[in-house]
């Protein structure tokens, strides 16, 4: 995924939550500000769309940045599940998958720590975006793949990475 850079001022940072809104919306994503520390959108992947959050915790001067595909582990299908994501996880450089205990979802979460000022460039709003929707696009079909193919987590993963592979 590459997101246009054209509309953007680079030397202008902001608070971490406006400055991910703005690029939201440049796109025409639907944003939603959930309090002053939180916002949401929807963005169109490859396989799905996925809910993006961006929740800025200012005493730590931290985002954490969330990217949710939508999907549920069922109670039967947690063990694989949990065996993929740690199959994943090694493969990744940035962020990581994880499945809240309650209920089962799946997301991707990178924590951004900013300076003293805390404040988010343009470039790294962008990064964050590219990364979350990239990676959640890549192990998708792992995902699904576990969940309703039967594969086994290591055949799951070495599948999703070969069809990624012929994408090109």
């Amino acid at each position: 995924m590459n997101i246009g850079r054209e509309p953007y001022e680079e030397s202008d940072d902001a608070a971490p939550v406006e400055m991910l809104a703005q690029v939201f919306e440049a796109h025409g994503w639907p944003c939603e500000f959930n309090g002053e520390d939180e916002v949401t959108s929807e963005i169109q992947g490859s396989w799905t769309t996925y809910q993006v959050k961006g929740v800025w915790r200012a005493e730590d001067r931290v985002l954490q940045f969330l990217c949710l595909p939508d999907v549920r582990v069922p109670d039967n299908k947690r063990k694989a599940a949990h065996e993929l994501l740690a199959l994943i996880n090694e493969q990744l450089w940035l962020g990581h998958f994880d499945m809240w205990s309650r209920g089962g979802v799946l997301l991707y979460r990178h924590g951004l720590m900013l300076g003293e000022e805390g404040l988010l460039s343009l470039s790294m709003a962008q990064v964050a975006i590219e990364a979350a929707i990239s990676e959640c696009d890549r192990f998708y079909p792992a995902f699904q793949f576990v969940l309703w193919g039967d594969k086994t987590p290591r055949q799951a993963l070495d599948a999703a990475l070969v069809d990624a592979a012929g994408e090109a």
